[in-house]
């Protein structure tokens, strides 16, 4: 392990160096991509199967469903479904997702190289736990990648020069093709660092102020707007720090989110006691905690969800989402200390814990999808499926149902899949195609288990939890028409 400033080993130098060591490290990084037979990462088992569909649109066997030009929110989705036509389905996914992992991981560290002027070797453990954090295991690929690229595009960008920075601009297009958070990201950070360092040091105070009174201006804005819904529900800001991106599968994610953090405070506490005299170091500090605050205020004032079109799907979860940037701040501000060796023994610790329950919790998942894939194995091609899976009531993780859509792959049409009539996708749908309701609204009553069946829907099946007491126990039947889809099996109390 090494610790020289990255002046001293800017760029290939710096990978020439290190080269074993960020081979090795590559490696462990990819393991959770591997332990298991599948990879559980809620929403990416409906990018998978819709790759999948988007194979069948160009060979005609899709009625009702056709692809548009889109220009962001695809980039995982054209990558999974180019490698799959070459390597299959099991296979690319695989390798795309851990590759956007690598991406992640190692971008993180690059951006917080350049900011703290120090490779943030003794923090590796940390950004591994949130490179397979919420935002991961939520499936949210294309924000992910995005952030990733962001990330090595703001390092470029920020410490680069010449050609270093061109690349860093060359990265733009495909952080817009990932997802536009990752590109407004960049934007927004890019003129926050660019002004904080050309203006005249009097003038610094101006930027956290400006930037603190947009955020409130658009929360006045939707708060008042009529034109669309908003749900402004979350956690609490002060929860919502960047640790909960470690929040995934039940009370003891929180709990360890918790001691991860507190472990962070005790080591600014005593970094900051030992060098409270060095003015340099307060210095230092100012630029990360301003960027660190601000993205928890972001957090705090801007919506959870909001439908921009009554017709088209809803943003989702985009607080929670929008931690993990919170997160790279956290991890910015934390680089600035005096690395030890106890802070990464402590840190490897957390990460330790963290990775075993995850892997308990995906194989348990794993185990659920090949009961799904057994239960649909015999369907004659082309049956209409609808899956009402919940999650346990203690997990945040809440796209379990979607292990239903990769199973469906080669068997069956998962009905209730959400992304042609969201409108946010590139696969889309007309009214009448057998393949997919048409409509958002149906689509996210039958995913609520809240559907009446009609006569055109059938023959339609539904995969549920059939055992209250036993969740990952599955079971398959016939809908009938003018019954709710989720009327029999386990279903959450509501809220």
């Amino acid at each position: 392990m090494t610790n020289e400033p990255m002046q001293a080993a800017p760029g290939g130098q710096f990978v020439r160096a290190n080269k074993w060591l960020i081979l090795v490290a590559s490696v462990v990084m990819i393991v959770p991509c591997l332990w298991h037979r599948r990879i559980e990462a809620g929403d990416l088992a409906s990018h998978t199967y819709n790759a999948w569909l988007a194979q069948l649109i160009e060979k005609g066997q899709a009625p009702g469903l056709y692809i548009v030009r889109q220009w962001n929110n695809v980039l995982f989705d054209w990558t999974l479904q180019h490698a799959a036509s070459v390597f299959g389905f099991a296979l690319a996914e695989k390798l795309v997702v851990s590759l956007c992992v690598l991406i992640f991981f190692w971008g993180v560290f690059a951006l917080i190289s350049a900011a703290s002027g120090q490779p943030p070797w003794f923090l590796t453990p940390c950004i591994a736990m949130l490179a397979y954090g919420y935002s991961f295991n939520m499936g949210f690929l294309n924000y992910y990648l995005s952030l990733g690229l962001s990330s090595f595009s703001l390092a470029l960008l920020w410490k680069g020069r010449g050609l270093t920075r061109l690349l860093g601009l060359l990265l733009v297009p495909l952080i817009l093709l990932a997802h536009p958070i990752g590109f407004l990201w960049l934007i927004g950070a890019a003129l926050y660092l660019f002004l904080w360092t050309h203006l005249p040091k009097m003038w610094n105070l101006a930027l956290p102020v400006a930037a603190v009174s947009l955020l409130f201006a658009i929360h006045a804005y939707l708060v008042h707007q009529t034109k669309f819904p908003v749900d402004w529900f979350h956690d609490p800001f002060y929860i919502m720090n960047g640790a909960d991106q470690l929040a995934l599968y039940g009370q003891r994610y929180v709990l360890l989110g918790w001691a991860t953090f507190s472990f962070g405070i005790l080591i600014f506490l005593v970094d900051v006691i030992l060098r409270r005299r060095e003015i340099s170091f307060w210095k230092t500090l100012r630029l990360p905690a301003e960027l660190y605050l601000i993205s928890i205020l972001a957090v705090a004032l801007l919506p959870e969800n909001l439908r921009p079109s009554i017709t088209g799907g809803w943003i989702g979860l985009l607080a929670s989402r929008l931690t993990a940037i919170t997160a790279i701040f956290a991890l910015y501000l934390m680089s600035v200390l005096k690395p030890r060796k106890w802070h990464l023994a402590g840190f490897g610790v957390c990460a330790i814990v963290f990775f075993s329950f995850l892997y308990k919790d995906t194989l348990v998942l794993n185990r659920m999808e090949s009961t799904v894939q057994n239960l649909v194995r015999s369907l004659p091609f082309g049956t209409r499926v609808i899956a009402t899976i919940w999650a346990t009531p203690d997990s945040r993780v809440s796209f379990i149902g979607h292990i239903a859509d990769r199973a469906c792959i080669g068997h069956c049409f998962s009905y209730a899949n959400y992304e042609p009539s969201s409108g946010q996708f590139r696969i889309r749908v007309r009214p009448g195609s057998p393949v997919v309701s048409a409509t958002d609204d149906d689509s996210e009553d039958m995913q609520a288990g809240e559907y009446e069946v009609q006569d055109e829907d059938l023959p339609l099946k539904q995969i549920y939890q059939c055992d209250e007491k036993d969740l990952t126990k599955l079971c398959i039947r016939d809908l009938a028409s003018g019954e709710k889809n989720g009327r029999l099996g386990y279903k959450p109390p509501a809220n």
